[in-house]
């Protein structure tokens, strides 16, 4: 039997099989309140034969924003959305955590409170522009935080992960890849502090582990996740010294019996898969340009536990479905990845259209 057909465990749960939905920014919420879109109740509940779906980056505070018609999960009304979505995968039978995305200093005025400027550990501007309701706007200089509001942003992440399991998801991923906040404080390039959150590896990493000791608090170890891409350079991110770096994160996070490390492709040549897996003794999942016959070959060896498929999975629905029988795949399109309504969100076809 195909290896990706097989049940595994993900914490305090077993995955009916070994496919994991990747969380995937669809810009379909309501861009004023950050109420997710009625259609994403359609689109999770599509896909809920994943082993277990990951959502779309959600912002955990009004500051974690940073990108247009994207969801956050702080107010009343966003959790009731959100409600709705974890009802309908529950119903088909799936598994979903809610991805806690705070964006930090890769933002814009226009999308936060008061038009402030993005927070983050350092005053070092990136590179880049954002999208903006307007249109492309450069990255502005983003203002430091104090010591006192670092653990302000800790205990936003707290609540954010009760207000997930509020609204019904069975755990919560922490996003500390793409160069947004937990990577920033993980990174020497965008933190240049000198209190305990910076300077040495240990106090880079201090934030991430004391966000991941919040979540946990609320939720249990079992029930929390990480996501990292060591190396991937996205939104003007690097590190003087990636591999040590990412080897003590990852030597901190073992003891805390998470139900998952997350580790998504990234364009270094060296294998941070042989590095982080054997530090890692829980469930590992390994994502970023795998087709069936990749993944398959991943898991059987012993190089993960479960595969992460992304635009697979956002033009498939069905796509266990179609692995299994050998179907053709629908194919992603591009233009449609970010914009607004159904079309290249929930009307992709299902493989009874083919017959």
């Amino acid at each position: 039997m195909d290896t990706l057909f097989t049940p595994t465990q993900l914490g305090r749960y077993t995955l009916h099989n070994r496919a994991v939905m990747a969380p995937m920014t669809r810009s379909r919420a309501d861009d004023r309140t950050g109420v997710p879109s009625e259609l994403a109740v359609t689109y999770y509940r599509q896909r809920a034969g994943a082993g277990l779906i990951i959502s779309e980056g959600t912002y955990p505070s009004p500051t974690g924003k940073g990108y247009v018609r994207t969801p956050g999960i702080h107010s009343a009304a966003q959790i009731e959305a959100w409600r709705a979505v974890t009802d309908a995968v529950h119903a088909e039978g799936g598994r979903i955590f809610l991805q806690l995305m705070h964006t930090g200093r890769i933002s814009h005025p226009s999308m936060q409170p008061d038009g402030a400027v993005p927070i983050a550990p350092s005053a070092v501007q990136p590179a880049g522009k954002t999208f903006t309701a307007t249109g492309p706007q450069d990255f502005v200089m983003p203002r430091a935080l104090t010591t006192a509001e670092v653990g302000d942003v800790v205990e936003d992440y707290r609540r954010a992960t009760r207000n997930a399991l509020d609204a019904g998801f069975d755990g919560v991923e922490l996003h500390a890849a793409s160069g947004y906040l937990p990577e920033q404080f993980l990174s020497s390039s965008s933190n240049q502090r000198t209190d305990r959150y910076g300077g040495s590896v240990a106090h880079r990493a201090r934030f991430i582990l004391e966000v991941l000791a919040a979540m946990t608090a609320e939720a249990g170890s079992d029930r929390v996740g990480i996501k990292i891409s060591p190396e991937m350079g996205f939104n003007d991110i690097s590190d003087a010294t990636p591999q040590e770096t990412y080897r003590y994160l990852v030597e901190q996070l073992a003891p805390l019996k998470l139900a998952y490390l997350h580790v998504a492709r990234n364009k270094s040549e060296f294998d941070y898969r042989a590095l982080l897996r054997p530090l890692f003794k829980g469930t590992y999942l390994h994502g970023g340009g795998l087709d069936q016959a990749s993944a398959s070959a991943l898991i059987a060896h012993g190089d993960a536990d479960a595969a992460v498929f992304g635009s697979l999975y956002l033009a498939n629905p069905d796509l266990l479905q179609r692995f299994r029988t050998e179907a053709p795949l629908n194919t992603a399109d591009r233009d449609t990845f970010y914009a607004p309504g159904a079309h290249g969100y929930i009307d992709y076809p299902a493989m009874e259209a083919y017959v």
